[in-house]
């Protein structure tokens, strides 16, 4: 059975990313794409790569025959979401990849983005996107919320120390590098050429990143008490990816076979021999998960280092894994394509 799709917002990077892995999926079909400041426009004019493809032209969300749909994908701007997954028929499956039913604590929410959600009854329904730690509540889901890239990478890197006990809670830093493309396809200074060539660059710093309420909702909850890592972010001059360095207090062959145990039966996570280090390169245009463990110099201590493509299994591959649950298609459907590499 083939089913229909429609994405929302298709004109963006992690439209685009999800037009690319849907295209070879056995399971779909893309019956709508919407652009708000590109309808009316063809999908090839706003993306040559696609060219190839026979996509529907761009139109807008209210030209959408929402009634035909299985699944609806919305990748659209943070806060734009709340209000049209809202409108949309009471039975529709949603995947949505903005952080807007990430959090599910209203004041968490308003805390961290500045305003007051406006659809909390949703926020209450939406089960967190994290795809191997919430399979069987996402099978079962109407609405599924997206994780942030960057959250993506930190939790699949520190849960399972969590769950298993082997890291000191109070002592986690994470270091993370990310590719332009995580700050999305709109104009910002910061990503002209001129700024990014031959620059790296820290951002968010001092626990202002948004993605910070997406940990210390997960960790907390994972521990059963308050847990606050420090987190700093870095633009780097790559279209893609994230390299992230965690530095934990714990014995690195135990914060190994943690890994190793959590990770042995999925697809997408991959857990290195002890020693190995993960590059982004290795997991460009996948959707796999790199994991490496190396013992620090000093002893008791150790440094995890995660490979993941923000657009693939951050983003877009993560939506159409969890798409696949709600559908009840493979899991592993439409995202087993090897990485792109050099």
């Amino acid at each position: 059975m083939t089913h229909t799709v429609a994405i929302l917002g298709a004109s963006g990077y992690t439209g685009a990313e999800l037009v690319r892995l849907i295209a070879t999926h056995p399971g779909m079909r893309i019956a709508a794409l919407t652009g708000h400041s590109k309808a009316g426009m063809a999908m090839e004019e706003v993306f040559p790569h696609l060219r190839h493809l026979h996509l529907p032209m761009l139109c807008s969300i209210e030209e959408v025959d929402f009634g035909a749909m299985d699944l609806v994908f919305c990748a659209l701007p943070h806060a734009t979401s709340q209000s049209v997954i809202k409108g949309l028929p009471g039975d529709m499956k949603v995947v949505d990849l903005s952080a807007d039913f990430r959090l599910r604590d209203p004041d968490a929410y308003r805390k961290w983005y500045g305003k007051p959600h406006a659809a909390p009854e949703l926020q209450q329904q939406a089960v967190y996107g994290l795809t191997e730690f919430y399979r069987d509540r996402i099978r079962a889901a109407r609405l599924v919320a997206g994780t942030g890239c960057n959250a993506a990478t930190g939790q699949y890197m520190l849960r399972p120390l969590i769950e298993a006990g082997v890291i000191d809670l109070d002592d986690i830093i994470l270091d993370l590098k990310v590719g332009a493309s995580g700050a999305g396809r709109s104009a910002k200074e910061l990503l002209l050429t001129a700024e990014m060539t031959e620059n790296v660059t820290a951002y968010s710093v001092g626990g202002k990143h948004r993605h910070l309420g997406e940990f210390d909702q997960e960790f907390s909850a994972l521990a059963g008490r308050r847990v606050e890592i420090q987190f700093t972010p870095h633009l780097v001059p790559a279209s893609r990816g994230i390299l992230a360095t965690a530095y934990v207090k714990g014995d690195a062959q135990a914060v190994h076979d943690a890994l190793q145990n959590r990770y042995a039966s999925e697809r997408f996570l991959q857990v290195l021999p002890i020693g190995q280090v993960p590059a982004m390169k290795d997991v460009r245009g996948s959707n796999l998960c790199h994991l490496g463990v190396v013992a620090d110099r000093r002893a008791g201590r150790a440094i995890i280092i995660a490979a993941l493509d923000n657009l693939a299994k951050g983003s877009s591959g993560q939506a159409i894994q969890n798409a696949n649950l709600m559908l009840g298609l493979k899991e592993e459907a439409g995202l087993e394509l090897a990485p792109i590499y050099p």
